[in-house]
């Protein structure tokens, strides 16, 4: 065990993937090929999303102008050209998404970080227009903050620089960020943690970390909803400060989603529209991880989600009109959490004048046929 300190660990402390792997290796091995693990990673050289993405692509805003995306140098940047004359050329630096639906890009511009106008949309296997990027021209200034990175990463650090005699802007220390939701993130600190069980091999109890056993439904379900809780809602602080345990009310304002006006969209507030959900209203123990196995990739499995269901619906019966009507499925995911369109997200494809969807699946369970 390589842990160092160099002094006696607080709970603040943070020990790294790495450390926590020394223990834990078949669990962070599996965690790996989780999606929380993928949602932002370094792009270093000409490798996209394990090569499966195309390298030499082009995106016609319209006949004169034009975003190619090129390999150059052992890196791949979005190039934009306007009648063939290159105006501006931006590296790929970060990946942002798991793959599974979409990937966007980020480039470092100084310390501040910039989304790149192309993301690739899964679902047409193709190079779109980032979401809410204007439609006729690329756009290279969009910047990516804090507040993005809370989300998709397990720590970034911000500076608050002077830019003017009366403006400042934020700017984001490169050599701080942590990619992926790591261990840490999801289960606390653990430097206290490693260094009594260093000091007591003998115990078998673990000590200074959170134990999601332990924890009441609301503190599991406001662990999660720290991403998966909407992003509308007024920030109170940094939710790199959230531990499990925590209250989310202290980081958020409106943090339950329960807002009976808001209507809650398909991406981001999966918390919010799990707890409209019948299910989620009468169980007094149901939470995220009932259905989901965050150390492991479940991602399309609905055969196990199904089992899941089964587990408290085993003598269900459906209706003669479903029946009827051959509604009934090989698994209840695609009755009872249908696939929905985002309003927040969609996608513009070159050439086409309208947008296309992105689709994903609700978490409000419920019966919609």
């Amino acid at each position: 065990m390589d842990f160092k300190k160099a002094a006696p660990a607080t709970d603040k402390t943070i020990a790294g993937a790495a450390t926590c792997r020394q223990c834990h290796q078949q669990v962070s091995d599996a965690y790996l090929q989780n999606p929380h693990q993928q949602t932002s990673h370094a792009v270093t050289d000409t490798k996209l999303m394990d090569n499966s993405l195309p390298h030499l692509s082009v995106y016609a805003f319209d006949e004169h102008f034009k975003v190619k995306v090129e390999q150059r140098n052992g890196f791949v940047y979005q190039v934009a050209y306007n009648d063939g004359i290159e105006t501006i050329a931006r590296r790929f630096d970060i990946s942002f998404g798991s793959g599974e639906k979409a990937v966007t890009y980020g480039t470092w511009q100084g310390d501040q970080l910039k989304q790149l106008p192309l993301s690739y949309f899964k679902q047409v296997k193709s190079w779109v227009n980032s979401p809410g990027f204007p439609q006729n021209t690329a756009h290279f200034s969009r910047t990516i903050d804090v507040r993005c990175m809370e989300c998709h990463s397990s720590f970034t650090d911000r500076k608050i620089v002077q830019d003017g005699p009366l403006k400042v802007k934020e700017e984001l220390v490169k050599g701080s960020v942590v990619y992926g939701i790591d261990c840490e993130r999801c289960h606390g600190p653990a430097g206290k943690h490693v260094e009594f069980h260093l000091e007591h091999p003998q115990a078998k109890v673990a000590k200074y970390i959170a134990l999601y056993q332990t924890l009441t439904r609301k503190q599991k379900t406001d662990a999660c909803a720290t991403c998966h809780g909407g992003n509308d809602m007024e920030i109170l602080k940094s939710i790199f400060a959230f531990k499990p345990g925590d209250d989310l009310h202290d980081y958020y304002s409106n943090a339950t989603g329960n807002n009976a006006k808001k209507v809650l969209d398909v991406h981001g507030n999966q918390s919010g529209m799990l707890a409209e959900s019948k299910c989620f209203i009468q169980s007094k123990t149901m939470d995220c991880s009932s259905c989901h196995r965050t150390h492991e990739n479940l991602k399309g499995n609905l055969t196990s989600y199904t089992q899941r269901c089964i587990s408290c619906h085993a003598t269900i019966k459906h209706s003669a009109l479903t029946l009827k009507n051959a509604v009934v499925k090989t698994n209840c995911i695609d009755c009872h959490m249908p696939e929905q369109v985002s309003g927040v997200i969609s996608f513009q494809q070159a050439g086409k004048t309208d947008i296309s969807a992105y689709k994903l699946r609700t978490h409000k369970i419920g019966i919609y046929h």
